[in-house]
């Protein structure tokens, strides 16, 4: 296992996620953030099955950030539940792996 994880969290058709992403970066929260091309969601929300545009959200970043990432998400994500589901990273390319370690450092 490695000290790298990924974070998943969606935002909304209307979201700046460019904004969003780079405020991740420029606060060393995120050594990257992949801002994936826009998809229907649907899910249930407040006993109703709802269907929205969102775009899928991919931040990399270390165990060592996640209570911080976290924080930041309650005070400026704009949903009222943001997805923030963490993928361990079992291996990875070692300067890679550094590369990451050294960005949210």
């Amino acid at each position: 296992m490695t000290d790298a994880v990924l974070v998943l969290t969606t935002l909304g058709g209307q979201a700046d996620g460019p904004a969003f992403a780079r405020s991740l970066v420029d606060a060393r929260l995120a050594a990257c953030v992949s801002l994936l091309p826009p998809m229907t969601s649907i899910y249930r929300w407040k006993e109703g099955v709802e269907q929205a545009q969102e775009q899928q959200v991919v931040i990399k970043t270390t165990r060592a950030r996640l209570e911080a990432l976290r924080a930041w998400m309650a005070a400026h994500h704009p949903y009222e539940v943001p997805e923030f589901l963490v993928l361990p990273v079992a291996e990875g390319g070692e300067s890679y792996l550094a590369w990451l370690t050294e960005s949210v450092s």
